[in-house]
């Protein structure tokens, strides 16, 4: 193995044979992409960054990873006519894991990866629809609040449920563009409170945060005993990869 390892492939260049390195999810949107049906643009972090990653007590990922990452989201961004974390066009993409066995329920997807607060008036400019732009928002503040930085849906849901009944609605679909702006406000006061962070502004960071999630997720409660279960093995399945999506709208 030369040293100059590669751990990140664009959907164009990864073996879509090669489950055991990019997941069983990543080699498929490879073998899809590379023979001509219509896949948004992506990319795979593969499963040895993340053995690397969890072998490594300093929670770094390998040298290199996040550079070959920043070149892979460059290209999306020629790909698509988009920018990731500015712009009148922002790109936002869908994170999640997937190993070489499928394994339910290990980490929930993270969507709209790229939403700050600049890139949000962008996506509701460019939707001229202000309450799909908060909802869109407020999910993601919970997604990644739960996933990538440790905060229980439980604490989400109770602000949730007061400003639903502040707001005189039985319904979710029943709360306007304002009141999920306050959802979303209050979710954001909701990281700092439970977590000592306020939530990442920057979208690379956003990035890295998820990466090292899923990493961390094949390690997690529900995959250990899921593998002890179903008797999967290194050897049939070993760390999770990463896909990295361009989210479409419409």
């Amino acid at each position: 193995m030369n040293h100059k390892e590669k751990y990140v492939y664009a959907f164009e260049e990864g073996d879509g044979h090669n489950k055991m390195l990019l997941g069983g999810k990543g080699a498929n949107l490879c073998e899809m992409t590379q023979i001509g049906i219509n896949v948004p643009p992506g990319f795979v972090i593969t499963t040895e960054a993340c053995l690397y990653y969890l072998d490594h007590a300093d929670n770094e990922l390998p040298a290199g990873v996040m550079d070959e990452v920043r070149a892979q989201m460059q290209a999306l961004e020629k790909k698509t006519g988009k920018t990731f974390g500015a712009g009148d066009n922002p790109l936002l993409v869908s994170v999640r894991s997937g190993s070489a066995m499928s394994m339910p329920g290990m980490m929930d997807t993270i969507l709209n990866l790229g939403l700050n607060i600049d890139t949000l008036k962008s996506l509701i400019a460019q939707t001229g629809n202000e309450r799909f732009g908060w909802d869109a928002y407020r999910r993601f503040i919970q997604l990644f609040g739960k996933v990538a930085m440790g905060v229980s849906d439980e604490a989400f849901d109770t602000v949730f449920d007061a400003v639903k009944q502040k707001a005189g609605v039985k319904e979710d679909v029943a709360l306007s563009a304002r009141d999920l702006r306050e959802i979303s406000d209050r979710f954001l006061e909701v990281v700092e409170h439970e977590t000592g962070k306020a939530f990442p502004d920057d979208p690379m960071e956003q990035l890295e945060m998820s990466v090292k999630a899923v990493f961390d997720s094949w390690m997690g409660k529900r995959a250990v005993d899921y593998r002890r279960e179903f008797h999967i093995t290194p050897d049939m399945a070993n760390g999770t990869a990463v896909n990295l999506c361009t989210m479409v709208f419409g």
